[in-house]
């Protein structure tokens, strides 16, 4: 918990000298408008999130008829952070995750993530590097209900060629690092033994500036996946994918991926994926009062049972926020996601080929107080569907939440 204080007093420390913040004119580089307080070439933007202060019904997300119940919230305090240095710049994202419940202590945690990037434009080549770092005690994914110990650490870079004037070519890497904790177990298995391992990619790719806000690539990647300690989950993925992005500053604004992967795992008893893969994340705004989001998935993850080595995850969900007047709005949200899992040759399962399905609602009431601060009370039920009794859970979590700095 000792960075869990250095984050706080340095979002305090940030928020008490915000009113010192000056205006910067755009030069080419990244948007910068959410920054709080600058020094010269640096410029911070804290943000804090007080989320779900409240009562979680079903905490370790058990079976009908053995949930438990509790008091929690989630404080996040964090900030973005943008240097110039000469022609380049260096950006990064500082974040931490305290999770607290008043009775199951062992709930409890703090999590802490990291991005920085260093972008070098040249006249031509435009060179960038950039690091992650991920300490979490956490559910990850939709599969595994328990919060468990995991890192990650991973490491990129690219580099991009101006080709024509508004025509680039590029080259990329990225090595990820998944390491699970030692006494990170769920349903028995123990995740560091399944799922500990390292994601190599390389792609290649062509970008387009269709106009100053709007870009579209297509990208070709070759990824190795391998694992610490089981080599039989070892496998090469081919994939090629056509993707938009749009700015920040854009009416709609976000990223959206679509393309072709081939997964081909290692061992002749896991079954092969060829087939579509999907990542969106996109927003819009009407006329200033509507904004609504939409981010959706389809893709391969892996699963804790070695019976069942992978499924594939498909889903979408989307929230729609409407001002209704002043400073107040209401919020709805709406998500499904499909679990379809694959089946190992000769694998023990109940039913070959299941397929599992979490619906998530909610919705709640916003109030804004001035531009940076919105106070709301939300409530958000979700609920998983699983011919596997064990797997099946549905729960609700109502409370009061606080957002600055967004």
């Amino acid at each position: 918990m000792a960075f869990s204080r250095w984050i706080l007093v340095f979002w305090l420390f940030s928020l008490v000298l915000a009113g010192s913040a000056r205006a910067q004119s755009s030069d080419g580089g990244p948007d910068t408008s959410k920054a709080k307080l600058r020094f010269g070439p640096l410029a911070i933007g804290p943000t804090l999130e007080l989320t779900d202060f409240g009562v979680d019904t079903n905490v370790f997300d058990s079976p009908p008829g053995q949930e438990k119940s509790d008091f929690a919230f989630t404080l996040a305090p964090g900030s973005q952070i943008w240097l110039k240095m000469g022609p380049s710049w260096l950006t990064g994202v500082v974040k931490e995750q305290i999770i607290w419940y008043q009775t199951y202590a062992t709930e409890r945690s703090a999590n802490t993530s990291y991005q920085l990037n260093w972008k070098v434009p040249l006249s031509r080549v435009t060179f960038v590097a950039g690091s992650g770092f991920v300490n979490a005690h956490d559910r990850p994914g939709f599969e595994i209900d328990a919060r468990v110990q995991r890192r990650e650490l991973s490491f990129n870079g690219s580099a991009e060629v101006r080709a024509l004037p508004s025509t680039f070519v590029g080259v990329g890497g990225l090595q990820q690092r998944v390491s699970f904790g030692q006494d990170a177990v769920f349903m028995g298995t123990d995740l560091r033994t399944e799922l500990s391992r390292v994601d190599t990619t390389a792609t290649a790719f062509v970008r387009q500036e269709l106009t100053p806000l709007t870009s579209v690539s297509l990208n070709f990647s070759r990824e190795q996946d391998r694992f610490d300690y089981s080599p039989e989950r070892d496998s090469n993925l081919t994939g090629m994918t056509g993707s938009i992005t749009l700015d920040p500053s854009a009416l709609v604004k976000g990223t959206a991926t679509f393309g072709y992967r081939a997964f081909e795992p290692l061992s002749p008893a896991v079954p092969a994926y060829h087939g579509t893969t999907v990542n969106v994340n996109l927003g819009y705004t009407v006329f200033g009062t509507t904004r609504m989001t939409l981010v959706a998935v389809r893709d391969v993850q892996y699963s804790y049972d070695v019976n069942e080595p992978y499924y594939l995850l498909t889903g979408a969900t989307g929230t729609v926020t409407q001002q209704i007047f002043g400073p107040i709005d209401v919020a709805a949200k709406i998500g499904v996601q499909h679990l379809a899992y694959r089946n190992q040759t000769g694998g023990v399962v109940l039913l070959p080929d299941r397929v599992d399905a979490v619906h998530i609602f909610g919705g709640g009431v916003g109030y804004h107080l001035g531009e940076d601060v919105r106070v709301s009370v939300n409530v958000e039920h979700q609920k998983r569907d699983s011919i596997l009794p064990d797997h099946q859970y549905q729960g609700l979590r109502f409370g009061v939440s606080v957002a600055y700095g967004f």
